[in-house]
């Protein structure tokens, strides 16, 4: 009896790749990537006027989506949830706008004697700015610009407020549409979205990132809140002691500027002396309110946040002004309301993506190499045990 034997085929090995072969393969994948990147931010550009309320309905309604699934348990439907979900943040709003009003419209109709004011304290500085002055006719003369066009746009004010109301009323409308779909919706869109996975691992991944948008998400942003709310207290009792008017304004405008980490600080701090100027005859005295203020925003941001967020949640500073001054260049005030909600978006993903790296910390060179050292070996795409 004869017996065939079927032999393998060949292994055929490629030879290895050159160093120039590489090199051109890793740029290839960095210019893709680049591409990508760029093309991302001019559709965010483009698309300002549809992207930025429903993203910020978004950044909302993860805030909101805590008290949405507490009446959910308590048996109420997701639609009418969500419904009180939207009419609780306007009902928010409002008591804001009210707390404001009065103290806001005698502040602008004092704008023109404070602006007189802060002319007479100013004239101080008016030698320096003559001496630039002649700096700058000198080297017009030296370039021979000495020629300047001077260009007056046609339109008033009226005709610019009745061209920009139906795009403010339209994106407030959507924005509210926004948050009640999203609100009312999470849910099933969640589960229409893990049914797309086709694996059990990615699936296991998805759900993992949805979790912790919405925990890290909500927790900072409620968390955020009533540390501001806080702050803007302090803040109005501290310019009430020193005999500041309008106390409560200041608590109030610092607790909303404080939603924007380093650069809202600084605004008020520059507002807070400007009113100072206002206020006292000597620039000794004006810088009182700025240094009162930066005093009660340092005990918030080194002794209060870290025991109520947690160290976890703690992100890089230069990471968080690159993200603020991203978002505030491409979408301005709503930008920069929103970067660090995108941004710990980004980190959920990135943690789930990439496990038993810590994105929030920020530990030392040492306790990284003592925790790899320690580490059981896993794969990055092995799901639950």
């Amino acid at each position: 009896m004869q017996h065939w034997a079927f032999k393998k085929p060949p292994i055929v090995r490629l030879p290895p790749r050159s160093n120039a072969e590489v090199l051109l393969v890793k740029g290839a994948q960095l210019g893709t990537i680049a591409v990508g990147l760029v093309a991302v931010v001019f559709a965010l550009d483009s698309g300002q006027f549809v992207l930025a309320p429903v993203l910020m309905a978004i950044v909302i309604g993860l805030m909101f989506s805590p008290v949405a699934s507490w009446l959910e348990r308590r048996g109420a439907n997701s639609a009418v949830a969500a419904a009180i979900v939207v009419l609780l943040f306007l009902l928010i709003l409002a008591l804001g706008m009210l707390a404001l009003a009065a103290p806001l419209t005698t502040w602008l109709d004092l704008a023109p004697q404070v602006w007189a004011q802060l002319q007479f304290h100013m004239a101080q500085f008016r030698e320096p700015m003559n001496v630039l002055r002649d700096l700058r006719e000198e080297l017009r003369t030296i370039s021979g610009s000495d020629n300047v066009t001077v260009s007056v746009e046609e339109g008033t004010a009226v005709e610019s407020m009745a061209v920009l109301a139906p795009a403010i009323i339209g994106q407030v409308l959507l924005f509210l549409a926004s948050l009640y779909f999203f609100v009312a919706t999470r849910n099933r869109s969640r589960n229409a979205i893990l049914r797309l996975c086709t694996t059990r691992r990615i699936r296991w991944r998805v759900a993992h990132i949805f979790r912790d948008v919405e925990q890290s998400v909500s927790r900072y942003l409620l968390s955020i809140t009533v540390i501001n709310v806080g702050l803007g207290v302090a803040v109005g009792a501290a310019m009430f002691a020193i005999g500041m008017p309008s106390a409560a304004l200041w608590g109030a405008l610092a607790a909303i500027l404080n939603f924007v980490v380093y650069l809202g600080p600084a605004v008020m701090a520059v507002v807070l002396f400007a009113v100072g100027l206002t206020q006292y005859d000597t620039l000794s005295g004006s810088l009182l309110p700025p240094l009162v203020y930066l005093g009660v925003n340092l005990i918030e941001a080194q002794f209060v946040t870290p025991q109520v967020i947690g160290k976890t949640m703690l992100m890089n500073p230069f990471v968080v002004i690159l993200a603020i001054a991203f978002w505030i260049w491409l979408w301005g005030p709503i930008g920069g309301f929103i970067a660090i909600p995108m941004l710990l978006v980004f980190y959920a993903i990135a943690a789930n993506i990439v496990p038993g790296m810590d994105w929030h910390e920020t530990a030392s060179a040492d306790a990284l190499a003592n925790r790899a050292t320690h580490a059981k070996p896993r794969s990055t795409l092995d799901g639950p045990r």
